[in-house]
């Protein structure tokens, strides 16, 4: 009896799901390397209903732009392509009018592709761009080139920072789906979010992220063909000013260059996913901007401190003094004095203090106290 009304609610979950889905209207693409499809999946859970989604999303959008380009589907064949190698030629994509149930997922996804790529695979398919000389078409003499092109796609990873733990690609992390969701915009870099698929996976994780390892930026830098990779480190404030508080330390060629700092307060009301967007809105538009907007101080400013650590023996210290010298706006720790149980260390950095105290809390260290003494404390939870 239990599994039959169970099923008669999944079923008319998904006829309610189907009503609420619109058709999508036919929107007008200037780039010839973008298109738009509706995507519609079923599985055990939503969140694999999804992933089958955006893979499966992905190859149509292409197959659509090979279209495009060769002059109709009649000027085609199949392409022999991997899900891996397809995900790897999107440059970014939007998401809009998302419907899910508890298995069936179903929205409409925008793909930027990366013309090289595309022209890549239609070259080994033996797929020829049609009318290559008409003015107007890609790769004729005097076209404008296709959003995006000339400059290198920067990578955004969105890490959220709850309870002691790094989440990237893990389920939920709003503040990941809050950027893949947003548009791309038309002023400043390309931002290039990576799909989360398992190449994406065996690259880097949230924990590599936070703590800056070179090797996993390295590597998700290379995949996405891009220099720069901007980890967003975002924790979520309650109180009596809730809102979000955000970290965002670029990294060029796996090593640290600079950290900014930002903070949006959330309006009277509103929801938690509308608070997440703004914020990627806000962040996106301060690097726009060239962070004129932003809270904060610049890796050009520089400062010391004396501060306090406990520990437990000299291994403790060793431990406690490496991951000290990671933490990106620390330039230098030097000795003031050592025992068995405290260190008192002088701290060199580069940044505001807010900038310092958010970089070591993305590091699971609270600065706790003041002039004239500061203690180091580690965050609840971490040995």
């Amino acid at each position: 009896m239990i599994s039959t009304l169970l099923r008669k609610r999944d079923r008319l979950a998904a006829a309610l799901l189907l009503l609420l889905v619109a058709p999508l209207p036919a929107v007008a693409q200037d780039d010839p390397y973008t298109a738009t499809v509706t995507v519609d999946a079923t599985s055990d859970t939503v969140a694999k209903a999804r992933d089958t989604a955006r893979s499966e999303g992905a190859r149509r959008a292409l197959n659509a732009v090979i279209e495009k380009l060769a002059g109709g589907p009649d000027k085609t064949k199949p392409l022999k392509l991997s899900d891996n190698q397809i995900t790897d030629a999107v440059a970014s994509f939007e998401v809009a009018n998302e419907k899910m149930s508890a298995v069936r997922y179903v929205a409409d996804y925008t793909y930027h592709f990366k013309p090289a790529d595309v022209k890549k695979a239609m070259q080994s398919a033996g797929i020829a761009v049609a009318d290559t000389s008409a003015p107007g078409n890609p790769g004729a003499p005097g076209a404008a080139p296709p959003a995006g092109a000339g400059s290198k796609p920067v990578v955004v990873l969105p890490v959220y920072q709850t309870g002691g733990t790094a989440l990237l690609w893990d389920d939920p992390n709003p503040w990941r789906e809050a950027w893949s969701q947003r548009s791309a915009g038309t002023s400043g870099p390309t931002l290039l979010v990576p799909l989360g698929d398992v190449s994406d996976l065996a690259a880097i994780d949230g924990d590599k992220a936070s703590a800056g390892s070179s090797t996993a930026l390295s590597a998700i830098a290379k995949k996405a063909s891009a220099d720069d990779v901007l980890v967003m480190l975002a924790s979520q404030r309650d109180g009596d000013k809730p809102g979000i508080d955000v970290t965002v330390r670029r990294y060029r060629g796996g090593q640290f260059v600079d950290a900014h700092v930002d903070s949006i307060d959330a309006n009277p009301g509103e929801a938690e996913t509308d608070l997440f967007r703004r914020a990627a809105d806000t962040i996106a538009g301060d690097l726009g901007n060239g962070w004129k907007n932003a809270k904060g101080a610049g890796s050009d400013q520089q400062g010391s401190l004396v501060v306090v650590a406990p520990i437990t023996g000299l291994d403790d210290w060793i431990k406690l003094r490496d991951r000290l010298t990671a933490v990106p706006s620390v330039r230098k720790i030097d000795v003031k004095s050592l025992s068995r149980q405290e260190a008192t260390i002088e701290i060199q950095y580069s940044g505001g203090m807010d900038q310092l105290k958010a970089n070591l809390a993305a590091t699971k260290f609270d600065l706790e106290g003041g002039d004239p003494i500061w203690r180091l404390a580690r965050s609840t939870g971490d040995k």
